[in-house]
């Protein structure tokens, strides 16, 4: 079996260590926008963006953003989760992919708040149309959730079915949640920026760390020859 000739006490170090690593790089990064940097260009940069979209809020973009931020939302990541879990499983007759996107999101989770609560930053300054607490801007956990659950579902699909139009269309769609989520946050006035941007480096980052250790090339080449069997 793929999985017995990973060592997993190797893989676990891996994971910690680049979980911690990541923790650090984005705590760093967001205390020096929150205590240095928000008195310079980005600070500004930061306060004008968001009242750019305060200014251009309207009666339908304020419904549709409620709708499509959701989709990095905690109650609709867990949701999709649980559904997607038992059909790679079903699918492919095995729990190494589902185990792969379980650990990509227990670990997105777990860096998001430590970043966080290590952070803590306040929320923008203007009228914001959801509740949450106010110290909880830095970084952006419903980007960092999509941008790690969606990207780690589309490599998934590249693995397992190559590249054909059937997963490039699924790529190229779920590559664009984690942008409209993004957008959805700035607009609803729930983070700045640099909060977005930082939640998708985050989900990115740990995103690419677990497939190269969890899920390397080789292991990938294996089960693709594994799944050209079963079809035969």
């Amino acid at each position: 079996m793929v999985q017995e000739k990973l060592d997993k006490k190797v893989i676990a170090l891996k994971l910690v260590a680049g979980a911690l690593a990541l923790w650090g790089l984005l705590s760093l990064i967001g205390l020096l926008i929150k205590n240095v940097l928000v008195h310079g260009s980005i600070g500004s940069w930061d306060r004008h963006v968001e009242i750019w979209f305060v200014a251009h809020r309207s009666t339908s973009l304020n419904t549709l953003t409620s709708y499509a931020h959701n989709f990095g939302g905690t109650w609709y990541v867990i949701g999709i989760v649980i559904v997607i879990l038992p059909i790679f499983r079903w699918r492919l007759g095995r729990w190494h992919e589902s185990g792969v996107i379980l650990i990509v999101m227990v670990g997105e989770v777990s860096i998001f708040l430590a970043v966080t609560f290590t952070v803590h930053r306040q929320r923008p300054n203007v009228v914001r149309l959801d509740t949450s607490p106010p110290t909880l801007s830095f970084p952006s956990g419903h980007t960092a959730a999509a941008v790690a659950l969606y990207g780690g579902v589309a490599v998934l699909l590249f693995s397992i079915y190559g590249l054909n139009w059937k997963t490039s269309l699924s790529a190229i769609i779920l590559f664009i949640l984690p942008i409209i989520v993004g957008l959805s946050r700035l607009y609803r006035g729930m983070h700045y920026p640099t909060d977005v941007l930082a939640g998708a480096l985050g989900g990115g980052l740990w995103l690419s760390l677990v497939i190269s250790t969890v899920y390397p090339k080789k292991v990938r080449s294996e089960y693709r020859k594994i799944r050209l069997e079963q079809l035969r």
